[in-house]
């Protein structure tokens, strides 16, 4: 629940401020594809692919939170199309993406369970919070300001110098001022896990979306070199034009290119490729870009969105859903897709010969 509760919050957050909406964490948290209950907690990828997917967000007033039933038959009110991750500990872009886009989502270690819980790295009188030590996050929070100037001895231990993130809480306006504290800079995991929803379009900004990747981005494969190639193949639902693809960038100015193979029949129809967009990306996260002309497909024609990936310093650049092994990954769809993967564009291989896994690419069409 707590991954789901600050996905939605920064998602509000993000919003333009005419936008008051209030999205269901009851929705994120039980009607995605990963095999978890309400109050498993859960990474932020997966709010993330729930997003990316589709699936959400939807209204509270729709699916009410703590009643601990949800709704399958509810559409997405939102899409979202692009989120972005900042690098971990990079305070400066933390800060400009509070203040470009809202809320940034990030993650603690608390031994906090409601706002009567006492803990001594929390400072009741001064709404003041700083852990230093080895356990890893496992609670979100949403980052929504920062000081600087704030005092280090507001807090509970010594630390070497002043400074702290605004942080908005999900136990209620009865703790810290409001729901809102503060977190030291010299916090241990405060800054290292961080997502910011940065592009929240209109549910009607595209008609269609084709994927087989509805966990998202579980890890990464790769030739052991920083650029590769992979491609998924679709069928048109029906005579549309094809406008954009989503797919992830593991890490930061990743370099790109899309293109597109109509009439897709085997490995040998890559050579008939089309070029559609290119660019590079700052921030890893997952990125929708749009073509830079439609695409027009028929009713059942297979087509292949091909995305050529280049990621400096990485031997694994290219995001992919698989079974993981762990609990929640036990319901992932692996049969879903069809995937190919090329070490230098020419020759393409099925990508369950090389992993049992489907590849993060998607596609998004109008109808006619």
């Amino acid at each position: 629940m707590t991954m789901a509760l600050y996905s939605t919050s920064a998602l509000e957050s993000a919003l333009m401020p005419e936008e008051q909406l209030l999205f269901s964490v009851d929705h994120m948290s039980m009607s995605n594809s990963f095999n978890v209950n309400q109050y498993d907690g859960g990474e932020y990828t997966m709010g993330m692919a729930y997003l990316a997917a589709w699936q959400g967000p939807v209204y509270d007033a729709d699916d009410p939170y703590g009643d601990g039933v949800t709704r399958d038959d509810l559409a997405a009110v939102k899409h979202v199309q692009q989120m972005l991750i900042i690098d971990g500990k990079d305070y400066q872009g933390i800060k400009e993406a509070v203040f470009k886009y809202g809320g940034v989502q990030t993650s603690l270690y608390s031994t906090i369970a409601s706002s009567k819980t006492k803990t001594p790295y929390y400072n009741k009188q001064t709404n003041s919070y700083c852990y230093m030590g080895q356990d890893k996050p496992n609670h979100d929070v949403v980052i929504i300001g920062w000081d600087d100037n704030y005092p280090k001895e507001n807090f509970n231990v010594d630390l070497e110098g002043d400074g702290a993130f605004i942080c908005q809480n999900s136990w209620g306006s009865s703790f810290g001022d409001n729901g809102v504290f503060y977190v030291s800079y010299y916090d241990t995991n405060v800054g290292t896990h961080n997502v910011v929803y940065t592009d929240i379009e209109s549910a009607d900004n595209y008609d269609n979306i084709y994927q087989s990747d509805l966990c998202g981005w579980v890890g990464k494969m790769g030739y052991d070199k920083e650029d590769m190639y992979g491609a998924n193949i679709f069928t048109a639902q029906s005579a549309e034009p094809l406008r954009a693809s989503g797919f992830y960038a593991t890490a930061a100015d990743t370099s790109y290119k899309l293109y597109v193979v109509k009439n897709f029949e085997n490995e040998y129809s890559f050579k008939n490729k089309t070029l559609v967009a290119e660019g590079s990306l700052k921030n890893a996260g997952y990125y929708t870009v749009d073509f830079d002309e439609p695409v027009d497909l028929e009713s059942g024609e297979r087509y292949a969105i091909v995305l050529y990936i280049n990621t400096p310093g990485s031997t694994h650049p290219m995001a992919i859903e698989y079974n993981s092994g762990e609990a929640y990954m036990s319901t992932v769809n692996l049969d879903d897709g069809e995937g190919y993967i090329s070490y230098d564009g020419v020759a393409y291989i099925n990508v369950k010969e090389k992993q049992d896994c489907n590849l993060c690419i998607k596609a998004f069409s109008d109808n006619r």
